[in-house]
């Protein structure tokens, strides 16, 4: 609870034995219907080349990165990201074939503040429609919390309504707009800020389990109910 100090102003809560957030690794997270593998160039170019030459341009508008148009391009792509420390970066294997269909990062890691984001968030249209993109995000959220983060962040272009939207869905909180963030492609972008914090992370975390749970799909792989349908 807020506080009145020992100048007579009103501070916030505190945060007792606060020490900072423990260190994320680059170690596999493993799921039902897809786990994440660290970033590997031998091991995931060539399949996440063929992943995502089933989309086109469009699908990098909102993205730093222009679609790689060979399997060396992908390769020098996903190198990049390998090498940068300040990432945790990996693959979304699909546990069914057993392929790379999608890429997604750890950035932004402030250990001591106890915050992360989930970036570099590069999903293929093999996995349009699956339970692949909502399982790898959850993936990512648990074991954040698991390692004491407190908030856990999402960026978007504002122009990118299905990134907000995705975020959304999944439980994370719009707090605002950042203007004039950067410039992309030659083009202005203002960021949309999005959240779960701690707090939240238990019900979230309920309510995705339930919505990725076998009994919620039918054979065809079609969900019974929508994920907004386990909110109260």
């Amino acid at each position: 609870m807020p506080e009145i100090n020992q100048h007579g102003q009103t501070v916030n809560d505190t945060v007792p034995d606060w020490i900072g957030a423990s260190v994320l690794t680059r170690s596999p997270l493993v799921g039902r219907y897809c786990r994440l593998e660290p970033l590997d160039t031998e091991r995931h170019a060539a399949d996440l080349f063929d992943a995502y030459a089933l989309g086109d341009d469009s699908d990098w508008t909102w993205l730093a990165s222009t679609q790689p148009a060979t399997v060396e391009a992908t390769a020098h792509w996903v190198l990049g990201k390998v090498m940068d420390d300040a990432l945790v970066p990996y693959a979304v294997i699909d546990s069914h074939t057993d392929r790379a269909v999608g890429l997604v990062s750890y950035m932004a890691i402030e250990r001591l503040m106890g915050s992360v984001e989930i970036g570099h968030v590069t999903w293929s249209r093999k996995m349009k429609g699956s339970r692949i993109g909502t399982e790898a995000v959850w993936l990512l959220l648990k074991n954040a919390f698991e390692h004491g983060y407190r908030r856990l962040e999402w960026k978007c272009d504002s122009m990118n309504v299905a990134s907000r939207n995705a975020a959304e869905r999944l439980g994370f909180v719009w707090e605002g707009r950042l203007r004039q963030k950067l410039v992309r492609k030659g083009r202005n972008r203002d960021s949309d800020m999005l959240s779960i914090i701690d707090s939240e992370w238990p019900e979230r975390d309920a309510q995705l389990r339930a919505w990725l749970a076998p009994e919620n799909f039918d054979g065809a792989g079609r969900q019974v109910k929508r994920l907004d349908a386990f909110r109260g």
